[in-house]
């Protein structure tokens, strides 16, 4: 009986302990869209 107390006590604490842990913070990457098209260069003439 003793046994199985302390095992059941060891795996509430296991338990609790997981519980309460800090979720892993998530990353989040902004990817900006490239332009679809560029403007000509100035040539100087009209």
């Amino acid at each position: 009986m003793q046994k199985t107390f302390k095992s059941l006590l060891a795996l509430g604490l296991v338990g609790l302990v997981a519980a309460c842990a800090q979720p892993a913070e998530e990353e989040f990457v902004v990817v900006e869209p490239e332009p679809i098209s560029t403007e000509p260069a100035p040539t100087g003439k009209y």
